[in-house]
């Protein structure tokens, strides 16, 4: 009889584990944490890799000190390693979706403007660290932040805050006063739903928060200044939900219901659009319900949020408090001092473990190992106990654990990762590890040159694929509007193009010289 397999795991949830292990690690927690706990929201911003680009002298003088003093309100409530937390991701990385303007709160200002808070996500060409920034945007339609405190800040490529990803309607997604209004938003008592109502099969993939949506509906179209009326709901790249929230009256909890008569595309762009955090099912909840992870390796303001609701309490152990260190370490794995590699040499088993901060063959004297280096260098073989440690070197068993580390911009984490491999006084030789840290070095650099606004952007770099010729480029297809519209035409060869786009232009074959041999 055949053997039926269990369901595989989707990738979708694959990705939230690893954004879950490595993207906001315990030590960003602990030290957020500890500095919001005392008053200092830019060390906590400091500590989460958010940079803060708010000259709050600016804002009073240009907007009064009643905005000062709801912003200033707000940066204290501001949990800035929950906001990471929640932030949208991509796939297949898990990375911060690039090139984004999210609103986190709106404020009445002067005249006719309204000033956001927002977070933005560099491009994908500067996304190295994983850094984002807080800006007031005033509505002003520049392309700087307002009140930038950088001389020459490079332009943002989507400025304007997103409708679909706006997290000024879910303050209990960064704001630590009401992050207990987790469980009720994300409809945690609830039963799951797999897809909305009379929705094509093919849309079933993707667990949606259906549940929710009527109240939810109803705290986007009141703060539209709508108290009922029609809005969409993003299913996919061209494919929209027009649905409309309806009730009896005011006594009653409104109801969804498609929409009977079919608006043409300009009318349904201009409805309100379901931010994605109220359209889908939170991550958090779906890797509790998977068993794919315990609740005390969430954020502990996450994990209180939900094992409170009660049906996701026995998920996993209880969470810490906020204020104290969460049990979501990651084990850094490699050897310590007194938990020696064992490697066959010679017929016999030798150790290998941290000597003087050195990953060191021990049964080896020091005199027998530099005439073996000095074979090696020659071009003779090498003991078996040096090839261990030189595969440690260059291509350790926890470079994936380092490589996700790095992608997320935990560098410190990283770097922890390779000492407890190879000691902190190792000099490591060329290989993928050094590769990996190298780029990762690369990549701290093309960010801080879009943030000092030194950071050249040629025509030809970003057609489409989101690819910079910088050592930090990343691929994913995000390259922006106003970049995309760049690239309608040929660039010209000069001295700022790129090295890769001109050895490609001047590498081509002619006729004359393909016949040559």
């Amino acid at each position: 009889m055949a053997h039926h397999l269990a369901d595989p795991i989707p990738s979708r949830l694959l990705m939230w584990q690893r954004v879950r292990e490595y993207a906001v690690p315990p030590s960003m927690i602990e030290t957020a944490t500890a500095r919001r706990a005392v008053g200092d929201w830019a060390g906590a911003c400091a500590a989460a890799r958010i940079d803060v680009d708010l000259d709050l002298r600016a804002v009073r003088d240009r907007h009064g000190t009643e905005l000062v003093t709801r912003l200033r309100a707000d940066l204290r409530r501001l949990a800035p390693d929950l906001l990471r937390w929640h932030m949208p991701r991509i796939a297949p990385d898990g990375r911060l979706r690039p090139g984004l303007t999210l609103s986190l709160a709106r404020y009445r200002g002067s005249g006719a403007t309204t000033p956001h808070l927002v977070v933005r996500t560099p491009p994908a060409r500067a996304d190295g660290g994983q850094r984002m920034s807080l800006a007031l945007w005033e509505g002003t339609g520049h392309h700087a932040p307002a009140h930038h405190p950088h001389p020459h800040p490079q332009p943002h490529p989507h400025p304007h805050p997103d409708r679909r990803f706006r997290l000024d309607l879910h303050r209990h997604l960064w704001d630590a006063g009401r992050s207990g209004e987790l469980a009720r938003r994300c409809g945690a008592g609830g039963t799951p739903s797999t897809a909305p109502p009379d929705l094509p099969a093919h849309l079933h993939d993707f667990p949606w928060a259906v549940e929710c949506w009527a109240a939810e509906a109803e705290l986007l179209l009141r703060a539209e200044a709508r108290p009922r009326g029609a809005f969409t709901v993003r299913l996919g790249p061209r494919n929209h939900a027009v649905l409309e929230l309806v009730g009896p009256d005011d006594s009653h909890a409104p109801t969804l219901r498609r929409l009977r008569e079919v608006l043409p595309p300009q009318e349904v762009a201009a409805l309100p659009v379901l931010p994605e955090a109220s359209a889908r099912v939170l991550p958090d909840l779906q890797l509790l319900r998977a068993g794919l992870v315990a609740a005390g390796r969430l954020h502990p303001l996450v994990a209180a949020a939900l094992t409170a609701s009660g049906p996701v309490a026995a998920a996993g152990p209880a969470p810490t408090a906020a204020g104290s260190e969460p049990t979501a370490a990651v084990p850094v794995p490699g050897p310590g001092p007194g938990d020696p590699h064992r490697v066959e040499c010679r017929g016999e088993i030798h150790r290998i473990a941290l000597r003087d901060g050195v990953l060191t063959a021990v049964d080896h004297d020091p005199a027998e190992l530099r005439r073996e280096d000095l074979l090696v260098a020659l071009g003779g073989p090498a003991l078996p106990c040096l090839r261990a440690i030189d595969a440690a070197h260059r291509d350790p068993a926890a470079l994936p654990g380092v490589r996700e580390r790095l992608g997320h911009g935990d560098v410190a984490g990283a770097l922890a990762v390779v000492e407890g491999l190879l000691g902190p006084g190792a000099v490591l030789r060329d290989g993928p590890l050094r590769d990996e840290l190298e780029s990762a070095v690369a990549r701290r650099i093309d960010h801080g040159l879009f943030r000092s606004g030194l950071a050249a952007v040629h025509p030809g770099t970003e057609a489409g694929t989101g690819t910079s010729a910088g050592a930090g480029a990343t691929g994913g297809g995000h390259a922006s509007g106003a970049e995309q519209g760049k690239t309608g035409h040929r660039p010209r060869l000069d001295r700022r193009t790129p090295p890769v786009i001109r050895r490609k232009r001047s590498s081509r074959a002619r006729p004359r010289t393909g016949l040559t041999s």
